[in-house]
Parts: C-alpha cells; structure tokens; sequence
C-alpha cells in the first residue's frame, strides 16, 4: 500500500476543500457575522497548515498508485472532507455538537441532504452557504474535480481511472475521451455551466441571488441543502417547475450531454439507460397524480400535477426537496416514492440510489437466465445498447446488490435500537443509504434527524458514505487485508 502516495492526495483534497472554504468566509465577512468569519477563517487557516504539512511529509512518495491505493484514497479523503468541513459549524455555533456537526457534513458532501437542523433559517448565511457549497461539490466529486485541475505531471500519472472507479458512480466508468483528466475537465465543465443555467432560471423566477444560488448548487448535487424550514414549498409555482426540470436534468448521465455537444443525438435516443429513466419518471408521477387526484389533498388537477411532477424528480434524482408533506400522502403514493429511492436515477450522473444502468442489468439478467433455463444449449449475452455487457460487470453488479441489502439490513438492525418506529427506520435507512435525505414518519420532509442518537448518526454517516461511493471504497476501509504490509 503506497501510503505516502495517498497521503498526497489527501493533502490536495484537504487544500481544495480550504479554497472552497473562502466562499462562505467572504460572506461571513461581507455580512459581518463575527462568529462566522471566526469559525470560517480558524478552519481555513487550520486546514491549510495541516494539508501543506501532509504534503511536505508525503514529498517523495513512490509513483506507484494501483486499484486498491484508489479505494482508500477515496475512502479517506471523504471521511477527512467532513471531518474538516465540519469544524466551522462548530465554531460558529450553529451545530456546536460534534456528532450532530459531522453527520450534517456528510450529508452535506455525500449530497444526501439529511439535516439534524431544526430551523434552517435560523443559521448564518455562512453556513447555508457551506451546505448548499458541500452538495454542489460533493456532486461531481472532490477528487473529479482534482482530476480536472492538476497538472498531467509525471509523479501524477497512473493514478486517474483508479481515482474516477472509486468516486464515481455507476457500475463502470468510461472515458469520454482518451485521457482521463481530460474527460474530468469535461464533466466539470458541463457540470457548471448547467449551474449556471439553474441560478439564471431562479432568478428570473423571482428568487434572490443568495437563494439562487443556494439552490442551484443544492439542486446541482441532487443534495437538497435549503435555506428556507420549508424547503421548496414556499417558494412561487414557476420557482418549483425549474427545479423539477433541473432536477430532473442532474439525473441524466453527463455523458449524454457530451454526446449531445458532439452531434451524436441518435446515440442519445437509442441509449437504454435514459428511456428507462424517462419512462419510469413519466409511469410514476401520472400514478401519484391519479392517486392524489382521487384522495382530494389538492384543489386543482394542476396543482396535484406539479407536486407529483415535483416530488417524483425529487426523489428519483435522490435531491429530497420538497413542496408538501408527501408523508401524508395515499399509502400507493408513498409506496412509489419508497421504491424511486431505491432505484435512483442514472450512473454517472449526481444522484445516488443503485442507478438505472444497475437495474437493467439484473432485469435483463434475469431474462436471460430464463431463456437459459428453456433452452440450455443456447449462448446468449446481455446487451445494453446493442453492446454486449461483460461478466465482470455482471458479476460486479451482483456483488454490490448483495452488499447493499446486507447494508440495508444491518442498518436497518442497528437504528431500530433507539426506539422510533420501524416507518420511521426504513425510511431513515433508506433515505440515507440512497443519498435522498428526508423519508417518512419522524424523518420526513417536515421534520429531520435530530431524534436519534449519536450511536444512529454514526451509522447513518456510513451509509450515506457508502452511498456516494458504492459501497466498496468504504468496505475497503474495513478490511483487514487493505491495511497488511502485503496489500
């Protein structure tokens, strides 16, 4: 295990996170919030001396970096991105609990957007800042974003797919061109740009410039950070419609956006990942409409339209605004939006959940095996896009299903010692696992995380991390055998 190497990187990481960190201090500045810029510019300084001192130690690391340097340098870097980032709510005293301080920032990186926070509007504009900032960044990925900005030098050769596996997610990455630190250029580029568009969108709708950017980086991350108790719903109609759109848009594979720049639009249509995510937003919300149609919670079909419209891209791009409670909505309708958090939305894309790509693959694996059970001699691979998908895959795909459930369950076993109820439990773990942030019962869109013990937030931190990362960078961790001098 080259040690040295990661620790390298992880002093990169914990410098970029400082950079990020300026935003929020200038506006602590600018609004002349003392304890803000205290809690801020103590971090900063903090962060700076411990990643320069990182640095100088891991100088002359070995240029070696292979796959399993790739998952704990990705592991660590996470839990080490929260640690630090999690130090100026501490400060300024708008989170003074450690625990509570910590699993907001995962959440807040992992873009899951699960809060311990009563009443946002009650945080300095600092802190609302530093969440919304966390989800943009933990959207596309701290060490994407790396990727993007350091220099192709000889020492920093080797180390990028091992790097882009780990972080990003879907069951594969591929390159969208043939270097890889051009293809997170790329995505980072594209990344912004559609940020851009949202907080043009926000303003025209009528929003400040704080909340729209607040919101667009939120939105951009598929986090679901607010600045406001109410998430979404006291905002205007026309505001809700463009985060749906957007929403809904983060959702996509950002690869579909490159091809869309290069002119293979018929690339685009024929790909089965984005019909199936289309298709499955289009079936879910016109069940949810007719469902909340026929109870009567809304007065016009209209309005019933744009909450579901709204809460299905919420929960299918794993974002978790809200403009209703959903939890009092129609036992089907919950039904939906619990199986949505499952399935997520694309790979490669800012959402979490097991990704659309995933349950094609198990959907035509199934198939397959029963056309193998009907006619044994028959040798048949399973295709996605006319492409004939490896056994690797395949096998990988597997591997993390029985993962997560494990995940799932065990979480699930552990949370319920506190005592809420098991609605209350399964949406937690679920909401936490799938990055998504609010579920049902005591954890839903209208109330938070706060009833559960340091012991639960714990757990939760983990399964929000091994969320983000699927799962295997922080199973890495666990290992014994990562840490042995023969790894």
């Amino acid at each position: 295990m080259n040690f040295k190497m990661i620790g390298r990187f992880i002093s990169y990481v914990i410098l970029i996170e400082a950079g990020f960190m300026l935003f929020p201090f200038v506006l602590a500045i600018a609004d002349g919030d003392d304890t803000a810029i205290f809690g801020f510019g103590i971090t900063i300084l903090g962060a700076v001396l411990l990643g320069l001192l990182v640095l100088l130690l891991c100088k002359k690391a070995p240029i070696h970096f292979y796959e399993s340097e790739g998952f704990v340098c990705v592991g660590i870097s996470w839990i080490v991105l929260s640690l630090i980032g999690c130090v100026p709510f501490i400060l300024s005293k708008d989170i003074p609990n450690f625990f509570d301080a910590f699993f907001e920032m995962v959440s807040g990186f992992t873009t899951t957007g699960a809060s311990v926070i009563p009443n946002v509007e009650l945080c300095t504009r600092a802190t609302l800042l530093w969440r919304s900032l966390s989800n943009w960044v933990g959207g596309m990925g701290i060490l994407v974003f790396m990727l993007a900005i350091l220099p192709a030098g000889r020492s920093n050769r080797g180390f990028t797919m091992h790097l882009m596996r780990a972080e990003s997610p879907g069951p594969s990455v591929g390159k969208l061109v043939p270097r890889m630190r051009q293809t997170a250029l790329i995505l980072y580029t594209i990344y912004l740009v559609i940020t851009i568009l949202n907080v043009i969108a926000l303003l025209f709708t009528g929003l400040s410039f704080f909340e729209s950017i607040c919101g667009a980086m939120s939105t951009a991350g598929t986090g679901g950070f607010g600045v406001k108790a109410d998430s979404f719903a006291g905002f205007p109609a026309s505001t809700q419609i463009v985060t749906t759109v957007f929403m809904l848009v983060y959702g996509v594979n950002f690869s579909v956006y490159y091809l869309l720049l290069i002119g293979k639009i018929s690339s685009v249509l024929r790909d089965a990942e984005l019909r199936l995510y289309i298709s499955t937003y289009l079936i879910a919300t016109a069940l949810i409409t007719i469902n909340l149609f026929r109870s009567s919670l809304f007065a016009t079909f209209g309005e019933t339209l744009r909450h579901a419209a709204f809460q299905v891209s919420s929960i299918m791009s794993t974002t978790g605004f809200a403009t209703t409670d959903f939890d009092t909505w129609p036992a089907l309708s919950k039904g939906i939006l619990l199986i949505l958090m499952v399935f997520g939305a694309c790979a490669g894309s800012t959402a979490g959940g097991m990704k659309m790509a995933r349950i094609l693959i198990y959907v035509k694996s199934m198939a397959r095996n029963i056309r193998h059970s009907l006619h044994p001699s028959k040798v048949s691979a399973v295709r996605i896009n006319g492409s004939p998908i490896s056994d690797t895959v395949i096998t990988t795909s597997n591997a993390y299903l029985v993962a997560y459930v494990a995940m799932i369950i065990l979480s699930f076993l552990l949370v319920s010692i506190d005592g809420l109820s098991v609605e209350t439990n399964i949406s937690a773990v679920l909401a936490t696992s799938n990055n998504i942030g609010p579920g049902l019962a005591a954890v839903g869109p209208n109330a938070n995380y706060a009833a559960y013990s340091s012991f639960s937030k714990v757990i939760f931190c983990i399964d929000m991390l091994a969320g983000r990362l699927e799962i295997f960078p922080i199973l890495v961790l666990f290992s014994r055998t990562t840490w042995s001098r023969k790894a």
